[in-house]
């Protein structure tokens, strides 16, 4: 009698429709994680960008001047997922947007912050829900 070695040609398929179906819900839900990974730089450059722009206000008792190189409120630099600008400032108010770069992925992607702390979600992604939202989203299909 004879010992059989090895997988037959219908096992290996079955192996190979289970890590197919694996794969196809695996991949996109790791995308996700990773996208939502890089949101959390515009996150933290606009939070920071606010205090620093309230320490700026402290100093000259104006918003206007802020966000620019040489002052204790520059726009982030070596930022990797984002650009940041400042769109809206004035004597008693200012506005800081981060745009996502879409060579990284993060295309339409639109967040903002102002001197009253009001987190805003002026643009994302179709499935992230519907835009503007008071708040930042981080995730898919998010509410506030």
């Amino acid at each position: 009698m004879k010992t059989q070695k090895g997988f037959t040609l219908v096992e290996l398929m079955i192996v190979v429709v289970i890590v197919g179906i694996l794969a196809s819900i695996g991949i996109p839900a790791y995308g996700d994680y990773v996208q939502r990974g890089k949101l959390t730089e515009a996150m933290t450059e606009l939070a920071g960008m606010r205090v620093k722009l309230e320490q700026y206000y402290q100093d000259n008792r104006t918003y206007v001047g802020g966000c620019a190189a040489g002052t204790v409120a520059p726009l982030p630099s070596g930022t990797k997922y984002f650009t940041y600008t400042c769109p809206v400032l004035s004597a008693s108010a200012f506005t800081v947007t981060a745009t996502g770069i879409e060579a990284q992925g993060m295309d339409g992607f639109v967040y903002t912050i102002d001197q009253s702390n009001t987190k805003q979600t002026t643009d994302a992604p179709t499935g992230w829900g519907t835009m503007p939202v008071n708040c930042w989203i981080s995730k898919k299909g998010e509410t506030c």
